[in-house]
């Protein structure tokens, strides 16, 4: 088929497959809302230190509210 499609263009066939190899390259990294796998990578390494800091500030809440309890007492 892309010999079909070099010979109507009248450019290579080498040409047509790298175009459709690029373009299959292209449309695997980006993701249906627009980011790059880079992008979605990056936004994932920053939720995952936003919910680890999240995790340690409720530890501490949890334990100041315990605290404050014995102490009420």
């Amino acid at each position: 088929m892309s010999a079909e499609v070099a010979r109507r263009l009248g450019v290579s066939e080498n040409n047509v497959n790298r175009w459709v190899r690029q373009y299959r390259d292209n449309s695997e990294k980006t993701s249906t809302d627009g980011l790059t796998r880079e992008q979605m990578e990056e936004e994932l390494e920053r939720l995952r230190k936003e919910n680890k800091r999240l995790e340690m500030e409720r530890e501490i809440l949890k334990k100041a509210a315990a605290f404050f309890a014995n102490e009420s007492k």
